[in-house]
């Protein structure tokens, strides 16, 4: 029998990302893949979002932009067949780093592995049963069954998750009847390309960047005038069910190209081929017993760009609270506000995708006008910034207890310059280490006695800042702001507020 503190089934982006933030956290992990070799099937393209935040808080977004291969594009986004141009939108939250998701996956793995994360490939979880104090894997290995003991287990298994159904919980929503293809390719000397991205394709005409609809599904187009290669993109209404792990050929790819267009599209080579089908599926719980789930194994989203930021969030939102759990000082309802917190975010990313599968999806004219307006609806900069957030999940603010209802509080903490004695620095530079933080900002003697209390579990940190909105904040790890105090608040009222926060999110004071 081997034991860990938590068992973490599955080494996909969500899987990998949780068991680093439990490392920083100082827990155990182990990381469980049925998969004997990282795979190299090409499945997501890149981060986008809040997530890039989140690893730039961290100190690690240069790693994952240093292993991309291709240039990092300008901030224009497909949203249901419209388009989403953020180029000239001051402070836009919502940037794209182009890193496949096998890369991804590579230089994740490189840092929990730096962490002390273990890894076992080849590894099938079968079958979990649990108690009241510990959760039990069977698993299938190289070398036969066996049995590892936790703490907890968190599945990060896929949308087929095999953990979430023994587990017994319900997946319910809707699987949309089309099949979607994505390719990076190059093309030849024949097809003309213009400077704004459209292309002259013989026996066709002008093939307009954008989208383009015709009877037979949707053909997509995203060329720049700074890169040899082109996407290319189609959906098809189908009700075929595809392997995931068969992977698209070029072959079924062009075929699919010419039943939208009715022509072939000339390639000379392909950087990248996925195919992949919408679903909209979202956990009822994502928390049973000792067993959570995260990822894909919580929710499916139709709409590309968004589920790997999402469960990489879920990870971050989890990972310190099952520390608190395994080092035995967690609250009450601690590890219950993952599903009241994550459920949160997943279904506000579920009515944006959603509201995506309505506006591409109608063909006649009444669904052209509908794309019409919404089109020139964005060229209103309020407008085009809250569909910019939406779509970073950068408006997520998390439904935490907040009795002075400072705009702050449950919000992802802003990345405020700070000047102390020893010099300058800034609030992503705190979080580099996971820890919370009680950052005072106004010089508060009264509150940091208070938090002496919780030094043995935060950070307090003093400095002075610009344009400053709150005499102090009380940061969890995963960066969302877990009390703010206002400004003209009382000092008897702020210390009480900042008694209840830090006995909340962090237990009984030493």
């Amino acid at each position: 029998m081997q034991n860990t503190d938590v068992i973490i089934v599955g080494a996909g982006p969500t899987g990998l990302m949780l068991a680093a933030e439990l490392r920083l956290a100082g827990v155990t992990p182990l990381v469980l893949e049925r998969q004997p070799q990282p795979r190299h099937v090409p499945k997501a393209g890149g981060l986008g979002g809040q997530v890039l935040e989140l690893l730039r808080y961290r100190g690690v977004l240069d790693r994952f932009e240093a292993a991309c291969t291709d240039p990092i594009p300008a901030p224009r986004f497909p949203f249901g067949g419209v388009h989403l141009d953020l180029t000239q939108l001051p402070g836009n939250p919502m940037h794209a780093l182009p890193l496949p998701q096998q890369h991804l996956e590579e230089v994740l793995g490189q840092w929990a592995g730096e962490l002390g994360v273990e890894i076992q490939r080849g590894h099938q979880v079968v079958g979990v049963r649990q108690d009241a104090d510990t959760v039990t894997a069977e698993v299938n290995g190289p070398d036969g069954t066996y049995e590892v003991t936790a703490g907890y287990l968190v599945a990060c298994d896929g949308g087929r998750s095999r953990i979430r159904d023994i587990a017994g919980i319900p997946f319910p929503g809707n699987t949309y009847p089309e099949v979607n293809r994505l390719a990076q390719i190059t093309v030849p000397d024949s097809v003309i390309r213009h400077d704004n991205g459209d292309l002259e394709v013989p026996g066709y005409g002008r093939l307009r960047s954008g989208f383009t609809r015709t009877e037979h599904g949707l053909f997509g187009l995203g060329a720049s005038p700074t890169s040899e290669s082109m996407a290319v993109y189609t959906t098809e209404d189908e009700t075929e069910d595809y392997d995931d792990d068969a992977p698209l050929t070029l072959t079924e790819m062009q075929d699919s190209i010419r039943r939208v267009l009715g022509v072939d599209l000339p390639v000379t080579d392909t950087l990248r081929l996925s195919r992949f089908t919408f679903k909209a599926r979202q956990a009822e719980r994502y928390r049973e017993g000792r067993i959570m789930v995260a990822g894909d194994a919580a929710h499916l989203f139709p709409a590309t760009g968004v589920a790997i930021s999402a469960g990489m969030l879920d990870a971050v939102n989890l990972a310190w609270k099952l520390a608190a759990a395994v080092g035995g000082w967690a609250p009450a309802g601690l590890l219950d506000t993952y599903h009241e917190e994550r459920h949160f975010a997943g279904a506000r990313t579920m009515l944006h995708t959603r509201a995506q599968v309505s506006l591409r999806s109608g063909h006649d004219p009444a669904d052209e006008a509908l794309r019409t307006v919404f089109q020139e609806l964005l060229t209103d900069e309020p407008a085009l910034r809250r569909m910019a957030a939406l779509l970073a999940g950068s408006d997520i603010r998390y439904p935490v207890p907040n009795p002075n209802g400072h705009t702050l509080t449950g919000a992802f903490v802003p990345d405020l310059t700070l000047h102390t004695e020893a010099g300058t620095s800034s609030v992503a530079d705190l979080l580099h280490t996971a820890r919370p933080i009680l950052l005072d900002l106004a010089d508060r003697a009264d509150l940091r006695e208070i938090a002496r209390n919780w030094q043995h579990r935060i950070d307090i940190r003093t400095a002075k800042t610009g344009d400053r909105q709150t005499d102090a904040l009380l940061i969890r790890p995963d960066g969302h702001v877990a009390w703010a105090a206002t400004l003209d608040e009382p000092a008897d009222t702020a210390a009480a507020g900042l008694r209840a926060a830090l006995s909340a999110w962090f237990g009984e004071p030493a």
